[in-house]
Protein backbone atom coordinates (compact mmCIF):
# COMPACT_ATOMS: atom_id res chain seq x y z
CA UNK A 1 0.00 0.00 0.00
CA UNK A 2 1.48 3.41 -0.98
CA UNK A 3 2.78 5.58 1.84
CA UNK A 4 0.09 7.85 3.28
CA UNK A 5 -2.73 5.88 1.69
CA UNK A 6 -5.20 3.73 3.63
CA UNK A 7 -8.87 2.92 3.97
CA UNK A 8 -9.64 6.64 4.27
CA UNK A 9 -7.71 7.50 1.13
CA UNK A 10 -4.56 9.51 0.68
CA UNK A 11 -3.78 11.91 3.50
CA UNK A 12 -2.57 15.29 2.29
CA UNK A 13 -0.56 17.26 4.81
CA UNK A 14 0.22 20.96 4.64
CA UNK A 15 3.83 20.11 3.85
CA UNK A 16 2.81 17.91 0.90
CA UNK A 17 0.46 20.61 -0.38
CA UNK A 18 3.12 23.32 -0.25
CA UNK A 19 5.51 21.17 -2.28
CA UNK A 20 2.80 20.62 -4.92
CA UNK A 21 2.36 24.33 -5.67
CA UNK A 22 3.65 25.41 -9.07
CA UNK A 23 3.75 28.75 -10.87
CA UNK A 24 1.73 28.91 -14.10
CA UNK A 25 2.78 30.75 -17.25
CA UNK A 26 0.36 33.50 -16.27
CA UNK A 27 2.19 33.97 -12.98
CA UNK A 28 -0.45 32.30 -10.80
CA UNK A 29 0.15 29.82 -8.02
CA UNK A 30 -1.54 26.49 -8.82
CA UNK A 31 -1.95 23.66 -6.35
CA UNK A 32 -2.47 20.36 -8.19
CA UNK A 33 -3.69 17.38 -6.16
CA UNK A 34 -5.34 15.48 -9.01
CA UNK A 35 -5.53 11.67 -9.21
CA UNK A 36 -4.24 11.08 -5.69
CA UNK A 37 -7.02 8.88 -4.30
CA UNK A 38 -8.23 11.61 -1.94
CA UNK A 39 -11.55 10.82 -0.23
CA UNK A 40 -11.72 13.57 2.40
CA UNK A 41 -11.14 17.17 1.38
CA UNK A 42 -7.78 18.20 2.91
CA UNK A 43 -8.84 21.16 5.08
CA UNK A 44 -5.21 22.05 5.74
CA UNK A 45 -4.95 23.59 2.26
CA UNK A 46 -7.38 26.33 3.29
CA UNK A 47 -4.41 27.86 5.09
CA UNK A 48 -2.65 28.43 1.76
CA UNK A 49 -4.06 31.89 1.18
CA UNK A 50 -1.62 32.63 -1.65
CA UNK A 51 -3.00 29.88 -3.94
CA UNK A 52 -4.85 31.19 -7.00
CA UNK A 53 -5.76 27.88 -8.66
CA UNK A 54 -6.75 24.55 -7.12
CA UNK A 55 -7.02 21.23 -8.98
CA UNK A 56 -8.61 18.40 -6.97
CA UNK A 57 -10.02 16.60 -9.98
CA UNK A 58 -10.17 12.82 -10.46
CA UNK A 59 -10.33 11.92 -6.78
CA UNK A 60 -13.10 10.40 -4.63
CA UNK A 61 -14.14 13.45 -2.61
CA UNK A 62 -17.76 13.20 -1.41
CA UNK A 63 -18.11 16.47 0.46
CA UNK A 64 -16.61 19.95 0.47
CA UNK A 65 -16.02 21.71 3.79
CA UNK A 66 -18.70 24.20 4.83
CA UNK A 67 -16.03 26.90 5.02
CA UNK A 68 -14.76 26.42 1.46
CA UNK A 69 -15.68 30.08 0.95
CA UNK A 70 -12.79 31.11 3.18
CA UNK A 71 -10.41 30.14 0.33
CA UNK A 72 -10.95 33.68 -0.92
CA UNK A 73 -7.80 33.86 -3.06
CA UNK A 74 -9.11 31.27 -5.56
CA UNK A 75 -9.66 32.32 -9.16
CA UNK A 76 -9.83 28.81 -10.68
CA UNK A 77 -11.31 25.69 -9.06
CA UNK A 78 -11.42 22.23 -10.68
CA UNK A 79 -13.34 19.49 -8.85
CA UNK A 80 -14.44 17.39 -11.81
CA UNK A 81 -14.64 13.60 -11.58
CA UNK A 82 -15.25 13.23 -7.86
CA UNK A 83 -18.28 11.98 -5.92
CA UNK A 84 -19.79 15.27 -4.78
CA UNK A 85 -23.52 15.23 -4.04
CA UNK A 86 -23.84 18.89 -3.09
CA UNK A 87 -21.99 22.20 -2.96
CA UNK A 88 -21.93 24.25 0.28
CA UNK A 89 -23.55 27.67 0.40
CA UNK A 90 -20.23 29.32 1.27
CA UNK A 91 -19.12 28.77 -2.35
CA UNK A 92 -20.75 32.15 -2.98
CA UNK A 93 -18.02 33.81 -0.90
CA UNK A 94 -15.38 33.04 -3.56
CA UNK A 95 -15.89 36.47 -5.07
CA UNK A 96 -12.79 36.30 -7.28
CA UNK A 97 -13.64 32.96 -8.90
CA UNK A 98 -13.65 33.07 -12.71
CA UNK A 99 -13.61 29.34 -13.58
CA UNK A 100 -15.46 26.53 -11.78
CA UNK A 101 -15.57 22.91 -12.97
CA UNK A 102 -17.74 20.50 -10.96
CA UNK A 103 -18.64 18.19 -13.83
CA UNK A 104 -18.78 14.40 -13.57
CA UNK A 105 -19.97 14.25 -9.97
CA UNK A 106 -23.24 13.09 -8.34
CA UNK A 107 -24.88 16.51 -8.07
CA UNK A 108 -28.65 16.92 -8.07
CA UNK A 109 -30.45 20.24 -8.47
CA UNK A 110 -31.17 20.25 -4.73
CA UNK A 111 -27.42 20.16 -4.15
CA UNK A 112 -26.77 23.45 -5.99
CA UNK A 113 -27.03 26.43 -3.61
CA UNK A 114 -28.63 29.73 -4.59
CA UNK A 115 -25.35 31.40 -3.63
CA UNK A 116 -23.92 30.35 -7.00
CA UNK A 117 -25.54 33.54 -8.20
CA UNK A 118 -23.13 35.53 -6.02
CA UNK A 119 -20.12 34.57 -8.17
CA UNK A 120 -20.29 37.81 -10.12
CA UNK A 121 -16.90 37.35 -11.81
CA UNK A 122 -17.52 33.78 -13.01
CA UNK A 123 -16.79 33.36 -16.73
CA UNK A 124 -16.85 29.58 -17.13
CA UNK A 125 -19.03 27.04 -15.29
CA UNK A 126 -19.05 23.33 -16.08
CA UNK A 127 -21.95 21.33 -14.60
CA UNK A 128 -21.92 18.50 -17.13
CA UNK A 129 -22.23 14.79 -16.31
CA UNK A 130 -24.37 15.18 -13.21
CA UNK A 131 -28.05 14.57 -12.34
CA UNK A 132 -29.39 18.11 -12.74
CA UNK A 133 -32.82 19.02 -14.11
CA UNK A 134 -33.03 22.67 -13.02
CA UNK A 135 -30.68 25.51 -12.10
CA UNK A 136 -30.98 28.01 -9.22
CA UNK A 137 -32.89 31.09 -10.48
CA UNK A 138 -30.23 33.21 -8.77
CA UNK A 139 -27.82 32.26 -11.57
CA UNK A 140 -29.52 34.92 -13.68
CA UNK A 141 -27.22 37.36 -11.84
CA UNK A 142 -24.06 35.85 -13.37
CA UNK A 143 -23.52 38.74 -15.77
CA UNK A 144 -19.91 37.76 -16.57
CA UNK A 145 -20.69 34.14 -17.48
CA UNK A 146 -19.57 33.29 -21.02
CA UNK A 147 -19.47 29.48 -21.11
CA UNK A 148 -21.80 26.97 -19.46
CA UNK A 149 -21.63 23.18 -19.61
CA UNK A 150 -24.92 21.33 -18.99
CA UNK A 151 -24.27 18.21 -21.08
CA UNK A 152 -25.24 14.71 -19.89
CA UNK A 153 -27.83 15.79 -17.32
CA UNK A 154 -31.62 15.45 -16.94
CA UNK A 155 -32.86 18.78 -18.32
CA UNK A 156 -36.18 18.59 -20.13
CA UNK A 157 -36.38 22.34 -20.77
CA UNK A 158 -33.98 25.24 -20.98
CA UNK A 159 -33.51 26.93 -17.57
CA UNK A 160 -35.18 30.35 -17.55
CA UNK A 161 -32.14 32.03 -16.02
CA UNK A 162 -30.19 31.48 -19.26
CA UNK A 163 -32.31 34.11 -20.97
CA UNK A 164 -30.94 36.73 -18.58
CA UNK A 165 -27.26 35.92 -19.14
CA UNK A 166 -26.43 38.49 -21.81
CA UNK A 167 -22.72 37.64 -22.09
CA UNK A 168 -23.31 33.90 -22.41
CA UNK A 169 -22.04 32.82 -25.84
CA UNK A 170 -21.48 29.08 -25.45
CA UNK A 171 -23.80 26.49 -23.87
CA UNK A 172 -23.39 22.73 -24.19
CA UNK A 173 -26.71 20.91 -23.59
CA UNK A 174 -25.92 17.72 -25.48
CA UNK A 175 -27.36 14.41 -24.30
CA UNK A 176 -30.22 15.83 -22.25
CA UNK A 177 -33.90 14.80 -22.72
CA UNK A 178 -34.67 18.20 -24.25
CA UNK A 179 -37.26 18.98 -26.89
CA UNK A 180 -34.72 21.46 -28.29
CA UNK A 181 -31.63 20.63 -30.29
CA UNK A 182 -28.19 22.11 -29.69
CA UNK A 183 -28.70 24.11 -32.89
CA UNK A 184 -31.82 25.68 -31.34
CA UNK A 185 -29.80 26.71 -28.30
CA UNK A 186 -27.02 28.17 -30.44
CA UNK A 187 -29.61 30.14 -32.41
CA UNK A 188 -31.13 31.53 -29.23
CA UNK A 189 -27.72 32.69 -28.03
CA UNK A 190 -26.95 34.32 -31.37
CA UNK A 191 -30.26 36.17 -31.40
CA UNK A 192 -29.78 37.28 -27.80
CA UNK A 193 -26.29 38.61 -28.49
CA UNK A 194 -27.32 40.78 -31.43
CA UNK A 195 -27.22 44.46 -30.39
CA UNK A 196 -30.58 46.20 -30.23
CA UNK A 197 -30.95 49.91 -30.88
CA UNK A 198 -32.72 51.82 -28.11
CA UNK A 199 -35.11 54.53 -29.22
CA UNK A 200 -37.28 56.80 -27.11
CA UNK A 201 -40.23 59.13 -27.50
CA UNK A 202 -39.05 62.71 -26.87
CA UNK A 203 -41.11 65.82 -27.46
CA UNK A 204 -39.47 68.16 -29.97
CA UNK A 205 -39.79 71.10 -27.55
CA UNK A 206 -37.24 69.39 -25.31
CA UNK A 207 -34.61 69.28 -28.06
CA UNK A 208 -32.33 72.04 -29.20
CA UNK A 209 -32.43 72.93 -32.89
CA UNK A 210 -29.38 70.85 -33.81
CA UNK A 211 -30.59 67.76 -31.91
CA UNK A 212 -34.04 67.99 -33.48
CA UNK A 213 -32.44 68.31 -36.91
CA UNK A 214 -30.32 65.22 -36.28
CA UNK A 215 -33.31 63.14 -35.14
CA UNK A 216 -35.25 64.25 -38.20
CA UNK A 217 -32.37 63.34 -40.51
CA UNK A 218 -32.02 59.89 -38.95
CA UNK A 219 -35.73 59.21 -39.35
CA UNK A 220 -35.63 60.32 -42.98
CA UNK A 221 -32.50 58.24 -43.58
CA UNK A 222 -34.22 55.07 -42.27
CA UNK A 223 -37.32 55.79 -44.33
CA UNK A 224 -35.16 56.33 -47.43
CA UNK A 225 -33.25 53.06 -47.04
CA UNK A 226 -30.15 54.48 -45.36
CA UNK A 227 -29.55 57.59 -47.53
CA UNK A 228 -28.64 60.58 -45.41
CA UNK A 229 -29.58 64.16 -46.11
CA UNK A 230 -28.16 67.44 -44.89
CA UNK A 231 -25.13 67.85 -42.65
CA UNK A 232 -23.37 65.34 -40.45
CA UNK A 233 -25.33 66.00 -37.28
CA UNK A 234 -22.76 64.13 -35.13
CA UNK A 235 -22.65 63.91 -31.35
CA UNK A 236 -20.36 66.91 -31.27
CA UNK A 237 -23.22 69.09 -32.58
CA UNK A 238 -25.46 68.44 -29.58
CA UNK A 239 -26.24 71.26 -27.19
CA UNK A 240 -25.00 70.30 -23.71
CA UNK A 241 -27.53 72.50 -21.95
CA UNK A 242 -30.47 70.92 -23.75
CA UNK A 243 -29.03 67.42 -23.33
CA UNK A 244 -29.73 67.61 -19.60
CA UNK A 245 -33.45 68.05 -20.29
CA UNK A 246 -33.67 65.35 -22.96
CA UNK A 247 -35.66 62.86 -20.89
CA UNK A 248 -38.23 65.27 -19.46
CA UNK A 249 -40.47 64.43 -22.40
CA UNK A 250 -39.78 60.68 -22.13
CA UNK A 251 -43.03 58.74 -22.32
CA UNK A 252 -42.57 55.24 -23.75
CA UNK A 253 -39.59 53.28 -25.12
CA UNK A 254 -39.22 52.03 -28.69
CA UNK A 255 -40.77 54.98 -30.46
CA UNK A 256 -39.81 56.45 -33.82
CA UNK A 257 -37.69 59.28 -32.38
CA UNK A 258 -34.09 58.40 -31.62
CA UNK A 259 -32.60 59.13 -28.22
CA UNK A 260 -30.36 62.15 -27.91
CA UNK A 261 -27.53 60.69 -25.89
Amino acid sequence: MPKGKGAKGTKVTLKIAKKAIRMTQEGRRRLTLSKMGIITFPKCILKLTNVDELDLSRNMIRKLPDNIGSFSSLRWLDLHSNKLESVPESIGNLAGLTHLNISNNCLTSAGLPSTLGSLAGLKSLNLGLNQLDTLPPSMAALDSLQELGLFDNLFTKIPECLKELHNLNKVNTKRNPLSYTQADIDGMLKEKSEPKEEVFLVHKNNLCGKCFKKCKEQTEMKAGGGRRRGGRGGDGDMCEEKRKNTYKGLMVPNSVAAGCD
